[in-house]
């Protein structure tokens, strides 16, 4: 029960990380304003990350033995992440990135506990990793938001 339970937060965070990705495409596309150099190269920046981790997640869950959300139907259904349109302003769009970069952190969390207790090291380290690097990111964006 711990593996699926496990493969399901998985596929929620593979669909949170799905919306997330291309709220981040659509920021880095609409940016406007005296920002626009520094964040458009950063909305890259933190798209192609964000990529790469879709597909260690999604590989992960294959790992495991499951199967990974691939649609967008199911991304949308599944998500925490709401899809965000027509932000256009530097404040708007780092506010909103570190709002569901704090929740897929949360998330990630639970998804390590629940590992650890499972003795899934290969998924607890991958969430180490994710949390790591990310929460550094969120302190970097709340710093540019002052």
């Amino acid at each position: 029960m711990m593996k699926k339970e496990i493969i399901d937060q998985l596929n929620l965070l593979l669909s949170n990380y799905q919306i997330h990705y291309q709220n981040l495409r659509g920021f880095h596309w609409n940016i406007q304003g005296k920002h626009f150099f520094e964040l458009h190269a950063k909305f890259e920046e933190l798209y192609n990350d964000a990529a790469l981790k879709i597909d260690e997640i999604a590989e992960r869950i294959l790992t495991i033995e499951g199967t990974p959300l691939h649609s967008f139907e199911d991304y949308l259904s599944t998500a925490n992440v709401v899809s965000k349109k027509n932000i256009h302003n530097g404040e708007g769009a780092v506010g909103s990135i570190i709002s569901d970069m704090k929740g897929i952190l949360e998330l990630e969390k639970r998804i390590k506990e629940l590992a650890t207790e499972a003795g899934d090291d290969g998924t607890e380290d991958l969430m180490s990793d994710f949390l790591d690097e990310q929460e550094k990111t969120i302190w970097m964006l709340k710093a540019w938001m002052k």
